[in-house]
C-alpha cells in the first residue's frame, strides 16, 4: 500500500503544497506542526507493514530532528517499508554515492531545517496561549534612570551601566525608540 504522510511545515502551513497529483491509496494528516503529540505519525508507524511505501514532501515533514530521522529509518528498515523524500529526491533505499563533505553539508543544512520549523511552530504556539515573546523589557525605573543619567552627560556608559543594569546596546536602542516616538508624535 503506498501512504502519505503530510504536516504544516514552515514553507507550506496549510499542506497545499504537499503531494499533489501523487497516487497514494491512504493519506495522514498531522493537524499542527509541532515536535510533541504527532498522533497521526505514530498511527501511521503502527499501521505500515513489510512492503508498504509512505510518501512525504521532504524530511522535515517526517522528522523533528536528526535522531528522530534515524529512527523512523531504522524502523523503516526492520519493517522493510520504503519511505520515499520527494524534494530531496531519495529514498531510505537509495544508496548515495555522496563525498564526506556533501554528505556532511546535507546534514548541516537539515539541522537549520528542523530548527526553524521547530522555532517557528513554537514561537506560534506560544502566542497563540498569549505568552510574551522574547527578551523582557527592562524595569521603567531602570529605564527612566539611565535616561536621565545620559540626558545629563555627567555619567559614562559605564556608569550608567552600573547602575541601571542597561547595556550600551540596549540604552542606545531605547534611545532610538524613544525619538522615534517623539517624532511620531510631533507629525
Amino acid at each position: 500500500m503506498k501512504y502519505g504522510y503530510i504536516r504544516p511545515i514552515v514553507l507550506d502551513q496549510h499542506c497545499a503544497h504537499q503531494l499533489n497529483e501523487l497516487f497514494i491509496d491512504t493519506l495522514c494528516k498531522e493537524t499542527h506542526g509541532l515536535a510533541r503529540k504527532r498522533t497521526e505519525l505514530e498511527h501511521l508507524l503502527m499501521a505500515l507493514k513489510k512492503d508498504d511505501e509512505l510518501f512525504v514532501q521532504n524530511i522535515v515533514v517526517l522528522a523533528d530532528s536528526l535522531q528522530q530521522l534515524l529512527d523512523i529509518l531504522r524502523l523503516a528498515e526492520r519493517d522493510q517499508i520504503a519511505i520515499h523524500f520527494l524534494d530531496e529526491q531519495l529514498s531510505n533505499q537509495t544508496i548515495q554515492k555522496a563525498s564526506l563533505l556533501q554528505s556532511a553539508t546535507f546534514f548541516t543544512d537539515l539541522q537549520s531545517k528542523f530548527l526553524s520549523h521547530s522555532s517557528t511552530f513554537t514561537l506560534q504556539a506560544a502566542k497563540q496561549q498569549g505568552k510574551s515573546i522574547g527578551r523582557p523589557r527592562k524595569p521603567d525605573d531602570n529605564l527612566q534612570l539611565a535616561f536621565s543619567m545620559y540626558d545629563s552627560k555627567n555619567y559614562t556608559l559605564y556608569d550608567i551601566k552600573e547602575a541601571t543594569g542597561i547595556s550600551k546596546s540596549t540604552l542606545y536602542r531605547y534611545l532610538d525608540d524613544r525619538s522615534t516616538s517623539v517624532s511620531d508624535e510631533t507629525e
